[in-house]
């Protein structure tokens, strides 16, 4: 498996235009087969880095034939838009966290259930595993194609403007943003704050107004949004972990033949793998280089925000709503959540 530092990724980000028509540029003649893929994060991020670069394999491997375009940061519609684009076939692939595809499938949020995992051992053995294999089962019955590795997103971190998150008790009331999807909603709320579900091409305007007073994302989405140009504070919750997974729109992906779609597939699943490692060491080092920009980090007590939790009811009725099988296959990797 081919090895990427930070540099090699950031500084592929600058490949990034921002309708990716240059993609194809040497081409020799129009592809066969032209794609559209979307994403939510910058070009800068390494998710953004990482499909680009595998959609210039996959168009190298085929000889041209195959020619995906990256529209990153939502340029083409925000989440739910582009969720519907992908099922119409408006956008052809399409990364999306779980738990905003929870929308769609109910079953994909369950990778989110706050402070359950407690390191990337356990998040790949479920979700390379049970939880995975669940998951994608789920999202083929809603209709979509689905890869079956999930790119890494990380441990999400709370940011803050005017005081540091340090117990449960300083997010009493606290105006948060998090993204469009009820079990973000019903964490924060089970904690005490006031979320406010937003975009994330919205989030550093939101912030800058004052209309929340902080966010949550992992590190990596910190620095390339540039949100601690708006935050003081960082604390390092690891609240929750997430992922992306890579859509395909049934038809779309259907009109190419077999040999085309295994390279497709297996450029994908090595971008995956390459984006862990990654992501995973751009979310450990880059507490050094956020703290030289002025963002203050602080730890804090997981257990402390999970005893909340639990009295609010939260552990309880998540494990309800999706069900004993699943709920079962996260435990395994886990252990007791309830």
């Amino acid at each position: 498996m081919a090895s990427f530092n930070r540099r090699q990724f950031l500084g592929a980000s600058s490949a990034v235009a921002i309708t990716a028509p240059l993609l194809s540029a040497g081409s020799a003649h129009a592809a066969d087969f032209t794609f559209k893929y979307a994403n939510d994060v910058p070009a800068s991020h390494p998710l953004t880095v990482a499909v680009t670069k595998a959609s210039e394999q996959i168009r190298q491997k085929t000889g041209g034939r195959v020619d995906i375009k990256v529209f990153p940061n939502n340029q083409l519609g925000s989440d739910t838009d582009l969720l519907g684009q992908l099922r119409l076939g408006g956008v052809d692939f399409f990364t999306m966290s779980g738990l905003l595809l929870s929308t769609l499938v109910p079953a994909a949020a369950i990778n989110g259930i706050a402070f359950a995992f407690k390191n990337y051992d356990e998040v790949w053995a479920a979700m390379d595993g049970g939880v995975g294999a669940l998951v994608c089962k789920n999202i083929e019955n809603a209709g979509l194609v689905v890869f079956d590795k999930i790119f890494d997103g990380g441990y999400r971190q709370i940011t803050s403007s005017e005081k540091p998150i340090r117990t449960p008790e300083d997010l009493r009331g606290f105006k948060i943003r998090v993204p469009p999807s009820p079990l973000w909603v019903s964490m924060f709320q089970g904690l005490g704050a006031s979320p406010t579900t937003i975009n994330f091409s919205e989030v550093y305007s939101s912030l800058q107004t004052h209309v929340v007073d902080g966010q949550e994302t992992p590190l990596v989405s910190i620095e390339a949004a540039k949100l601690y140009e708006v935050q003081k504070y960082c604390a390092l919750t690891n609240h929750m972990w997430d992922g992306y997974w890579m859509l395909a729109n049934r038809r779309s992906f259907a009109k190419l033949p077999d040999d085309l779609r295994r390279v497709v597939s297996d450029s994908f699943t090595q971008a995956v793998l390459e984006q862990r490692i990654v992501n995973a060491q751009l979310n450990t080092s880059l507490r050094s280089e956020l703290s030289k920009k002025g963002l203050a980090f602080n730890e804090v007590d997981p257990q402390q925000f999970r005893r909340t939790l639990r009295q609010s009811g939260f552990y309880a009725s998540w494990k309800e709503k999706f069900g004993p099988e699943a709920w079962a296959e996260l435990e395994k990797s886990v252990g007791s959540l309830a």
